[in-house]
C-alpha cells in the first residue's frame, strides 16, 4: 500500500473479522457508541453521533460537492441539503486514535454473515455457509439506529456502492 514503507515479510493486508472491527470501534468501552451512550430522538436525529459521525441526521452540514438530496428525509437532526462521503478524519477519534469507526461509509469484514453462537465468545470465527459479507459502522445515509458499534448489516461481496468502504488490518500472514 505504501512504496516507501513496503510491509515486512510474512505481513500483508486483509480485511478485519467482525470481532475484530467491533473491537476496534469499541476501543475499551462498553456503549453503544465509543463516545458515550446513544439517545435517538428520531429516525436521523442523534445528537450524540454529531461529533463522531457523519450519518443521515447531519451528513448535510457543511457538504459542498456532487452527492444526493436529503431536503426529504423525516426526524432530520440538520436541515436537509446535499449529502455524500466525507473524507476520513473530520470527526473525533475513539479512544485509540480512529476515525470514522461509526458512520461515514459501511465497513467491509471479512466474515459471513450468520447467526450468533449462544454464550459467551472471544474472537468468534464467522460464519461458512452464507454468501453475505458482514458491514459494520453504519452510514453518511443511514438512519440513528444502525451507528453503533454492535449494529450489523449484510451484502453479497460483489456490491459496489458509493456507502460501502473497506477498512484494512495489517495481519501477520502465518497467523492465518
Amino acid at each position: 500500500m505504501n512504496r516507501d514503507q513496503p510491509l515486512l515479510e510474512g505481513w500483508g493486508w486483509v480485511l478485519p473479522t467482525e470481532a475484530q472491527w467491533e473491537y476496534a470501534c469499541r476501543a475499551g468501552t462498553e456503549t453503544a457508541i465509543y463516545s458515550g451512550s446513544l439517545s435517538i430522538k428520531g429516525i436521523h436525529n442523534a445528537p450524540a453521533l454529531d461529533a463522531i459521525a457523519w450519518y443521515g441526521g447531519n451528513s448535510s452540514v457543511g457538504y459542498t460537492h456532487t452527492g444526493f438530496d436529503t431536503s426529504d428525509w423525516k426526524e432530520k437532526q440538520h436541515p436537509g441539503g446535499t449529502a455524500g462521503v466525507r473524507e476520513v478524519g473530520l470527526k473525533q477519534a475513539n479512544g485509540w486514535g480512529l476515525h470514522d469507526m461509526i458512520g461515514n461509509v459501511w465497513e467491509w469484514c471479512e466474515d459471513r454473515h450468520g447467526e450468533y453462537a449462544s454464550g459467551a465468545a472471544t474472537d468468534p470465527p464467522g460464519a461458512t455457509d452464507c454468501s453475505n459479507r458482514v458491514l459494520r459502522g453504519g452510514g453518511l445515509g443511514g438512519n440513528a439506529l444502525f451507528c453503533r458499534a454492535a449494529y450489523r448489516l449484510r451484502f453479497v461481496p460483489e456490491s459496489r456502492l458509493y456507502y460501502l468502504g473497506f477498512r484494512p488490518a495489517l495481519s501477520s500472514m502465518q497467523a492465518r
